[in-house]
């Protein structure tokens, strides 16, 4: 991954970098932390032939993991739709 390789600078060079990417992915699991904190209130989900108590956050990741799967599934209905199609000729006016 070139994130984490090295360039041809200094060793100097690389430790400001080295840094802010240990600081910057400290803050984003402190902020994971602190999402999962906020959202662990249970939530009555009423689906139409049964209910079910389940944490605020589980309803997050389900929803989040379903919109993930339909957007996946979208594109390649789309993609398999679009590649089907001959390419159709242009007519102009003069036939």
């Amino acid at each position: 991954m070139g994130l984490f390789r090295r360039s041809e600078g200094s060793l100097e060079d690389y430790q400001p970098r080295l840094w802010a990417i240990v600081i910057g992915l400290g803050l984003l699991v402190l902020w994971v932390i602190a999402f999962i904190a906020k959202n662990s209130d249970n939530v009555k989900i009423d689906f139409v032939l049964f209910s079910k108590d389940a944490s605020l956050i589980w309803l997050v990741i389900i929803l989040l993991g379903a919109g993930f799967l339909g957007g996946l599934l979208a594109s390649q209905l789309y993609r398999k739709r679009s590649s089907g199609r001959a390419p159709q000729e242009h007519r102009g006016t003069d036939g």
